[in-house]
C-alpha cells in the first residue's frame, strides 16, 4: 500500500511555505513513490493565476493598486510578468484554498465567469499538484469597459 503524505512547513522548519508529497520508500515500493516532492506556495499561486486567466471573460487579475504597481513592474526589465498578481493561496497538509481578485469584461455573466474560473483553477491545481482544492474565493474588483484602453493610450494622430 502506498502512503502519500502532504505536509506544510511549520514554525521551526526551514521549508515553511512548501507542501511536501512523500511516498513510501524501499525496494518493494513503486518507483513513483520513492522519495519526496516539495511544492512551494508560489507554484500553486502561479498555476491558479494562469488557469484563471485562461477563462473567457477575465480581463485581468488583481485589485486596483496591485494592477497599477504590476503594470509599472512589467515595464521594468527583469520585473516579471506578475502571474501571481491578484492570487493568494493557503496550502495545508493535503488541501489548498485559493483567493482571486479579478477584473471581468463588460457584458459577460459574472456568475458564469466565476463558475468557469473555479472549475478551471480547481482542475489545474489538483491535476498538477495532487492537492485537493477546498475552495476558490473570487472577488470581482472591476468591470473592464471596451473604451477604457483607448482613453489610456496617447492619441497617435496628434503625434507626428
Amino acid at each position: 500500500m502506498t502512503e502519500n503524505i502532504t505536509s506544510v512547513g511549520g514554525g521551526n522548519r526551514p521549508d515553511t511555505g512548501v507542501s511536501a508529497l512523500k511516498g513510501r520508500t524501499g525496494a518493494n515500493a513503486p518507483a513513483e513513490t520513492r522519495g519526496r516532492t516539495a511544492i512551494a506556495d508560489g507554484v500553486v499561486a502561479k498555476i491558479a493565476g494562469m488557469a484563471a486567466r485562461e477563462v473567457p471573460g477575465i480581463h485581468n487579475l488583481g485589485a486596483g493598486m496591485a494592477r497599477a504597481f504590476g503594470a509599472v513592474r512589467e515595464r521594468v526589465p527583469g520585473g516579471g510578468g506578475g502571474v501571481t498578481r491578484g492570487v493568494k493561496v493557503e496550502v495545508g497538509e493535503r488541501q489548498a484554498a485559493v483567493d482571486l481578485d479579478v477584473v471581468v469584461e463588460y457584458g459577460v455573466s459574472i456568475v458564469d465567469v466565476a463558475g468557469g474560473v473555479r472549475s478551471n483553477v480547481i482542475s489545474a491545481v489538483e491535476r498538477m499538484t495532487g492537492l485537493e482544492v477546498v475552495e476558490v474565493n473570487i472577488t470581482v474588483d472591476d468591470v473592464h469597459l471596451p473604451d477604457e484602453e483607448e482613453e489610456t493610450q496617447p492619441d497617435e494622430s496628434r503625434v507626428r
